[in-house]
């Protein structure tokens, strides 16, 4: 296991690992010499952030998984600058030949010809609309998001085909594209969800330490909801012993805020993501470390993941219905989840491409 080491300021993992598919591995070695002087050490300089352009076939994708509620989903950045120590979308990165540590915050990829390409499968005569939910897997709105501007072109594409969109972020970009959101939402196009996994400015910087502050992410609920647009609160993903504590908390300030939706995942370890979660855990938290990892493989069957769809967001066991009781109780009492509504779908149309405009 990687050196645990308190990670730089504005970073969330604590090493950077090699990645599953990876045929060699480092490892650190004293072999006697004395370190290298500070300014001659390349670890000891800041970690900066590159973007590469993904190339892309398509832009849509599609699961059938039981547990998620939505069938297709956008991405328009792998990789995540917001750091959070918890994601469980890090392994991912193993894809690339990357490690899911410090690469996955660092070593991003943009998809700037999605919104092409997304106007190119909804013109296609066999796309059956369908809500999309962008967002779901890396965050549309971290901060490589201001200059780049693919979500927002995205959202003009949703705009122009009328085709209804969800939005998960936990950042105040999205205010940016209120004016857009509020037009998708006269028509029932558009749910918006802010995360919110805990009200401690402290804990906050230390688990997700480039998004926004918790007070910031309740001001922006405030401000989308005002602007009419159909927001919700993710209170996720809860984590026993750490942030749990603020569930109730959270839902109560998320509904004064003007939220009316609301969710929660138990927090999910897939493969490289137990040990970075860990790593993270013991540099942080050292006293209650291994609590915490125990409580967690309670509620996943004295595992520290379980990837089955039927308990993998909720878990077993008493720690995990008492967990959900809590939710369901504070949701019954704050008037959460009332509406079954759904977004529209009826109102979507593909541009009138006759005329001379159809032979471009």
């Amino acid at each position: 296991m990687p050196k645990s080491k308190i990670p730089e300021k504005g970073r969330g993992a604590t090493v950077n690992p090699g990645n599953r598919y990876a045929h060699q591995q480092r490892e650190d070695f004293d072999d006697g010499w004395q370190p290298l002087a500070p300014e001659s050490d390349e670890e000891s300089l800041p970690l900066k952030t590159t973007v590469t352009i993904q190339p892309i076939r398509s832009i849509i994708s599609r699961n059938d998984s039981p547990d998620v509620g939505f069938g297709q989903s956008i991405n328009p950045y792998q990789g995540c600058e917001h750091g959070c120590i918890y994601c469980y979308a890090r392994p991912s990165h193993a894809y690339l030949d990357l490690s899911p540590g410090l690469d996955f915050e660092s070593k991003l990829f943009a998809k700037p010809e999605a919104a092409a390409q997304l106007r190119r499968e909804f013109m296609n005569p066999r796309y059956q609309p369908d809500v999309i939910v962008i967002g779901a897997n890396t965050d549309a709105y971290q901060p490589i998001e201001r200059e780049w501007k693919v979500t927002r072109q995205l959202l003009e594409v949703f705009e122009e085909f009328k085709h209804p969109v969800g939005l998960i972020t936990k950042s105040a970009l999205v205010e940016r594209d209120m004016d857009i959101l509020a037009r998708l939402a006269k028509d029932n196009l558009v749910r918006v969800f802010i995360s919110i996994t805990t009200l401690d400015k402290v804990l906050a910087r230390k688990m997700e330490p480039r998004a926004a502050a918790p007070h910031r992410r309740l001001e922006v609920v405030k401000n989308i909801s005002a602007a009419g647009i159909p927001v919700g609160v993710m209170t996720a993903p809860m984590i026993p012993m750490l942030n749990d504590k603020d569930m109730e908390a959270i839902l109560e300030a998320a509904h004064e805020a003007g939220a009316r939706y609301a969710g929660y995942v138990l927090i999910r370890l897939p493969r490289e993501l137990k040990t970075l979660f860990a790593e993270w855990l013991a540099a942080h938290y050292p006293l209650r470390a291994e609590h915490v990892m125990s409580v967690i493989r309670q509620m996943r069957g004295g595992k520290e993941y379980d990837a089955d769809f039927v308990t993998r967001h909720r878990g077993t066991g008493n720690f995990a219905q008492l967990m959900e009781q809590r939710f369901e109780l504070a949701c019954r009492r704050l008037g959460f989840n009332r509406s079954s509504v759904g977004l529209e779908t009826r109102h979507f149309q593909r541009p009138d491409m006759t005329g001379q405009m159809g032979l471009f």
